[in-house]
């Protein structure tokens, strides 16, 4: 089967539209939940309700969305079209979420969330199924996923910056501005980034689907334990890197408080992961992306505790903690959706199928699954606690509810991602076997071209 040759000008272009993607994720996780709770006067609780609720919609869509995604094809092939089709509903609600017009209730943030989640989940899907088809080579698939992680975190870190002015600057409603510049830079990047993206890069052509019917379908789905194991790990770390993501303001602003900094501290963050990349692709290239994967999560589960070592107003010491954690940022996501996949081309062995979509909509399914029980039953637990965002008369036993919270969670579902990942059984020796063996059907049928 043909191929597509992945110059650094192809990877460049098929991961660029990565770093809009993030900046969107990162103030859904980080900034909107407090933005509505305390600015918009929404309350805790029922924010962390509504986030969950969007979430579990997409238990629902993803799946479906997914099989779309594999069965229907244009001349552009089966990804670009959708990527394309996502962009007005990402733009709209883009508008309608950064930029609402108060007052606003639980059910329009709600309803725009998921509508958001609609788009996004055509978007990302998309294009991470993309991603997975364009090499069918073990180590080129960490090479597509890191160079797509890479655009993620430095996505992240350049909305990043937009807040950190702001805070600076110090306008009026600091909360409002904030939220409104990270909205404002998703609307102008994401067109621009997908344009580059369907315009110059090609699809791997890939067989035309096989009716399976819908019970062996779900059986193979049912008995397939690499799959399970993968879900399993991305549910927990989904989980984890929720948790931290829907307190840090809180942790970094009322418990350590560290005010205009928290948006400036991030960019350390970030900033790291950005760098250790490159050096996460090449460890897995010698360790495996399965073992890999496992110790970048161990040494997370070890590292986060530390952050109690972190007094009241540290800012440099803060700063350091999470540019040494930030280092592991990058491994968790890209290594987890290239052995997806993997874990694809086995399902592809056993079926004649090549579900690349679906088995993407179950990975994104199983974070969002993690993030939103992250947001929900945190935000319940610490308003339970009687933590109010950025009052003065918070109790100790609330504020350290919030720290431990922020440590003690992500910290145990990292160590249960080590453990899943540890013995995964599908390595290089074994995804380079099932590959010669899906070659060797594929050459018995007519030869297929790339998508230009």
């Amino acid at each position: 089967m043909a191929s597509l040759k992945l110059t650094p000008l192809r990877l460049l272009a098929f991961a660029s539209p990565a770093a809009p993607i993030a900046a969107m994720g990162l103030p859904i996780a980080v900034y909107l939940p407090p933005f509505y709770a305390s600015e918009m006067g929404l309350g805790l609780a029922v924010v962390g309700w509504v986030f969950m609720i969007a979430r579990f919609w997409d238990v629902f869509t993803d799946p479906v969305l997914g099989l779309l995604s594999d069965k229907y094809r244009t001349r552009w092939g089966r990804r670009r079209h959708w990527i394309v089709a996502s962009l007005p509903i990402m733009l709209i609600a883009t508008y309608m979420l950064f930029m609402p017009t108060a007052p606003v209730s639980g059910g329009y943030l709600l309803m725009w969330m998921v509508i958001l989640y609609i788009g996004w989940t055509l978007l990302t899907l998309s294009h991470m199924s993309w991603g997975a088809e364009l090499t069918p080579d073990y180590n080129e698939r960490s090479l597509v996923q890191g160079w797509r992680e890479g655009a993620l975190i430095l996505g992240m870190l350049l909305v990043l910056i937009t807040p950190a002015v702001i805070d600076y600057i110090g306008p009026e409603d600091v909360g409002r501005a904030r939220v409104a510049a990270m909205g404002w830079f998703v609307i102008i990047l994401l067109p621009i980034a997908v344009l580059a993206a369907v315009t110059l890069v090609g699809e791997r052509e890939v067989p035309a689907p096989k009716h399976v019917p819908f019970r062996e379908a779900i059986r193979v789905l049912i008995y397939n334990s690499p799959l399970r194991r993968l879900l399993a790990a991305d549910l927990a770390n989904g989980i984890g890197s929720g948790t931290m993501a829907a307190l840090f303001i809180f942790v970094a602003a009322d418990v350590l408080q560290m005010g205009a900094w928290s948006s400036a501290i991030l960019l350390a963050y970030f900033a790291a992961g950005v760098v250790f990349v490159p050096v996460m692709i090449r460890l897995s290239y010698y360790f495996g992306k399965h073992r890999t994967l496992a110790l970048s999560a161990i040494l997370n589960g070890i590292g986060l505790p530390l952050i109690y070592l972190v007094g009241p107003g540290d800012v440099l010491i803060m700063v350091i903690f999470t540019a040494l954690f930030g280092i592991n940022l990058g491994a968790g996501s890209f290594l987890l959706r290239s052995v997806m996949a993997d874990v694809a081309d086995q399902d592809e062995l056993a079926t004649g199928n090549q579900r690349t979509g679906l088995f993407f909509s179950l990975l994104t399914m199983t974070s969002k699954i993690g993030a939103a029980l992250a947001v929900g039953l945190t935000y319940a637990l610490i308003d339970y606690l009687g933590f109010v965002p950025g009052s003065d008369a918070n109790t100790a036993l609330a504020l350290e509810g919030v720290r431990g919270t922020f440590v003690w969670l992500p910290t145990a579902m990292y160590f249960a991602v080590g453990l899943i990942m540890w013995n995964f059984p599908l390595d290089e020796e074994r995804q380079r076997e099932n590959r010669r063996l899906i070659m060797e059907r594929t050459e018995r049928e007519p030869p297929i071209v790339p998508f230009e």
